[in-house]
């Protein structure tokens, strides 16, 4: 395992996207568990996008615009769906005291589709993963895989640490209204801000 590729995974990481803000909101809405129960749903999002890569499917998903237009928009339309969610005071960022608990499997269920409904993830490890094996390796799918669980884990730990951040000051947000109106807005913004990105990518 090189230090190259686990600073560069660790970078991609822990850039702010999709699977941040919703495990944020998820830490702040429920506290410390939902927050690491979304890290684990958004985790979980990224195996299609690792399997389409190592199997040579992002390939083919690169090569025609139609199924990446057809991902990209679905894509775009939960992003805006939860954005609406999040400004009715419900989903994502619901944060009131009194609040029904949301199952982890709902949780986990919008963390999945947070990250399965991005089509660049798929081109990105196409490009990503192969950097990392050796020309003619004779085990390179054991060690793609391999490097695929390193990454995985580094986007759970990181994620989860974002969730679990989120949860500490969720008793300070909670007793503010005032910027529980504000980060339910900045959130919301931020949700459409990221669909309208998606919405803008090429292949």
């Amino acid at each position: 395992m090189s230090i190259e590729f686990l600073l560069t995974s660790l970078v991609i990481v822990v850039t702010p996207g999709t699977g941040v803000l919703y495990t944020l909101a998820a830490g702040l809405s429920r506290g410390g568990r939902a927050g690491v129960v979304a890290a684990a749903g958004c985790t979980l999002g990224i195996v299609p996008h690792m399997a389409a890569a190592i199997t040579g499917l992002a390939a083919l998903l690169h090569a025609s615009a139609v199924a990446f237009e057809i991902i990209k928009y679905a894509g775009v339309a939960y992003l805006l769906y939860m954005a609406w969610n999040t400004l009715r005071e419900r989903g994502a960022l619901d944060v009131e005291r009194a609040a029904e608990p949301r199952t982890p499997l709902r949780v986990i269920a919008d963390g999945v589709l947070v990250n399965i409904l991005n089509p660049k993830l798929s081109i990105f490890f196409f490009a990503f993963l192969p950097q990392f094996v050796s020309a003619g390796e004779p085990a390179a799918l054991a060690r793609m895989l391999e490097l695929s669980a390193v990454f995985m884990l580094l986007t759970f730990v990181v994620f989860a640490g974002y969730g679990l951040c989120a949860a500490a000051v969720r008793n300070h947000v909670v007793s503010r209204p005032g910027v529980l109106t504000w980060m339910r807005r900045g959130f919301g913004a931020a949700f459409v801000a990221l669909g309208v990105k998606l919405a803008l990518t090429e292949q």
